[in-house]
This record gives structure tokens, C-alpha cells and sequence, in this order.
């Protein structure tokens, strides 16, 4: 894989074999393409190998890890962080090329349009989703297991197209998703000296889902809304259980 454009997209994965392919198909034009993997079982591998990709293996523990490993053998000095659930949409695609034999700004920030359980979720934490994704090549991810994000850059512009998103292939694939990204994200908390109270169990899941269900307006996406906002409030429950767990136990 080597288009025209002088960008290196890094894409982290594990087990993404069914979604790679159309992931690496929409940035075919980008003049270098990095997938770091974490030890597929799949044939993840194969199908990067196969699109032309440069593939990373043994890449981890987290993704911040293997993103910033690929950050590290990018040949151009502009990089666009991936998922392998995402896709560039074509106007996105233009606008990137003009960005990076121009850029304005140190990083750029853009809108992710998400679609689940085939709806577009317009309203909610997916309705109004940015990332910071480009960005020039000696910017590296801040190491956490769960939310990975940029280092802080202070001079950030913003993308008018947008990357289209379907972070989850099914409801199961939801569900064990957050399962294990709630363990995760507890154990984040528990190293940086938090416990878990009554109010993070009892108040802070029936939060959530209030404010997305009705102040995010995630009513008006149906019963797409509904599900998301309510399994939303699960992944908070879920999270601050394992971290009374944690506390239990050590």
C-alpha cells in the first residue's frame, strides 16, 4: 500500500479481521500505512499484509503502546491515528492531502460519525464525538489502558470531513467490549489511588444514563438512543464495581 499523499496512517488491532479490509480500502491513497497488532488469532495479519500494509507484530500491551510504537517507524512526518472500525470518508480523504502540504496548526482535531446497531447516532456522547488524530510525527499517545488520547497539544485545528465510526459489529460484541473495557478502566482508576463509594455505584450510572437519555437527547435516536444511553450506565456500574472489587481485594 503507497499512495500519493505524504501521510503515515497507524492503525492498532487485535482480532479485526472482518473490519480491516474496508478500514485499509479508505485510505488506499495515503503514501504509507502501519498496522500495529497485539497478537491476533484471526487473520487480522493476512488481510493487512495484503492490502500493502506494514504490520507490527507482538505490538502492546495497550493501544496507546502500539500506536506509539508505530508513531515511531512513520516515514512521513504527518501521521493519522486509526481504528480498524473506522473508516475516512472521501471528503475527508481530500482534505487531508491539502492539510498536510499546508498545515496550519501542530495537530487536528476531527468528528467522528458513529453508527450503531444500524442507526446513526446523532445525539449523545456519539453524537457529538471529536478526536485528535492528526498530528505531526514526534506527538505520541498518553499511556492508560482505556481512552487513550493524544499527548496535550496546545495549537489544534479542526477537520470539516469526517471519519464514519461503527465501534461495535453487534450487541455480543458490545457487551463483551465493555465488559472488558470497564475492568480496564478500573484499573486505571485503582493506580491512580481511587476507590469506589456508594455514590459511584448507585449515583453515577443512574447519572449517566439521565444525561444522555434526556440532556444529550439520545431520546430522539430511538431505540438505538435508548440502548446506547442504557448500556452506557451499565459500563459506568460495571466499572466502579470492579474497582470495589479491587479494593476488597488488596
Amino acid at each position: 500500500m503507497a499512495g500519493t499523499v505524504p501521510l503515515t496512517v497507524v492503525i492498532p488491532t487485535l482480532d479485526e479481521a472482518p473490519r480491516l479490509a474496508d478500514c485499509l480500502a479508505s485510505v488506499a491513497w495515503a503514501g504509507e500505512v502501519i498496522v500495529a497488532d497485539a497478537g491476533s488469532t484471526d487473520a487480522t495479519v493476512a488481510v493487512a499484509r495484503a492490502a500493502g500494509a506494514i504490520v507490527i507484530e507482538g505490538a502492546g500491551p495497550t493501544i496507546a503502546a502500539q500506536r506509539n510504537l508505530a508513531i515511531a517507524r512513520a516515514n512521513h512526518p504527518w501521521v493519522l491515528a486509526l481504528d480498524a472500525d473506522e473508516r475516512v470518508a472521501p471528503e475527508l480523504a481530500a482534505e487531508l492531502a491539502a492539510v498536510v502540504s499546508a498545515p496550519a496548526h501542530a495537530a487536528y482535531r476531527v468528528r467522528r460519525r458513529s453508527f450503531y446497531l444500524g442507526r446513526e447516532l446523532t445525539r449523545g456522547h456519539w453524537g457529538n464525538d471529536w478526536v485528535v488524530r492528526l498530528f505531526s510525527r514526534e506527538r505520541r499517545f498518553v499511556e492508560r489502558r482505556v481512552h487513550e488520547a493524544l499527548e496535550p497539544v496546545a495549537d489544534v485545528g479542526t477537520l470539516r470531513g469526517t471519519l464514519l465510526h461503527e465501534p461495535y459489529r453487534d450487541l455480543s460484541h458490545h457487551l463483551d467490549k465493555m465488559i472488558r473495557y470497564s475492568a480496564w478502566g478500573a484499573q486505571d482508576l485503582y493506580e491512580r489511588g481511587r476507590r469506589a463509594t456508594f455514590w459511584d455505584l448507585a449515583g453515577r450510572p443512574t447519572g449517566r444514563f439521565l444525561k444522555a437519555w434526556l440532556l444529550e437527547g439520545s431520546v430522539l435516536d430511538g431505540r438505538q438512543g435508548f440502548i446506547s444511553a442504557a448500556l452506557g450506565a451499565c459500563a459506568s456500574f460495571f466499572k466502579y464495581a470492579h474497582l470495589w472489587e479491587l479494593g476488597q481485594r488488596r
